[in-house]
């Protein structure tokens, strides 16, 4: 089925649903974030690793906050934007993970982190420019985005420890196959199901970062 090819006439069951799930996400990110950032002031007091985590837990909640806006605010005349924002927010917050493993494992492997901010901002760019224009290059670029680690990552996957590695795996499977949830727009409550994946992969991140954070203490 094309992407493009979308449903408009979503019921008013199926706003309600999906409506929840993002106000959940949102309100779980912002009350989880602060906490990440303090156990890591007293866990792991040097530089990198606060901005790594400072990093995740900001394009987090920018991610999540833009989705929100986007699938819930009806203004005439914005939802452009906001879908621009929102599907560009993806991308930052996948470079902003990617990011929190490398500062909190030493940076290690800073050519990857500029690999991914360099991908996220050409993500970017496509989505800003032509957002209805090259849907498969971007919707590739997310996965690539989000698998890169398998190619390029293994100095840093050797930093982690094996609950980390599962976790970040089970992520990385639930944000894939909840793709396949996003690409059936025909599909009742497809919306919902792509995003309770969404929310689910993000809690399973948000730990992989954590348990990380803690276990490489000292």
């Amino acid at each position: 089925m094309n992407p493009v090819t979308r449903r408009t006439d979503y019921s008013r069951s199926e706003w309600r649903s999906d409506a929840t799930v993002h106000v959940l996400g949102t309100v779980l990110a912002l009350a989880a974030v602060p906490v990440l950032i303090t156990l890591t002031a007293f866990l792991r007091p040097e530089v990198p690793a606060l901005v790594g985590t400072a990093v995740y837990g900001t394009t987090l909640i920018a991610m999540l906050l833009c989705s929100a806006l986007y699938n819930m605010v009806g203004i005439p005349g914005w939802q452009g934007v906001l879908r621009r924002l929102d599907h560009s927010a993806i991308y930052i917050k996948i470079a902003g993970t990617y990011t929190a493993f490398v500062l909190l494992s030493g940076a290690t492997e800073v050519p990857l982190v500029i690999l991914l901010w360099t991908a996220a901002l050409i993500g970017v760019g496509l989505k800003v420019a032509a957002p209805d224009r090259f849907t498969w290059v971007g919707f590739g670029l997310y996965i690539g985005m989000g698998w890169a680690g398998i190619v390029a990552g293994w100095p840093l996957f050797a930093t982690m420890t094996a609950p980390v590695l599962t976790l970040i795996v089970v992520g990385g499977l639930i944000y894939t196959v909840g793709t396949l949830f996003y690409l059936r727009h025909r599909m009742r409550f497809h919306k919902t199901i792509w995003h309770v994946f969404v929310l689910a992969a993000s809690g399973v991140f948000f730990a992989a970062v954590t348990t990380h954070m803690v276990q490489s203490t000292g």
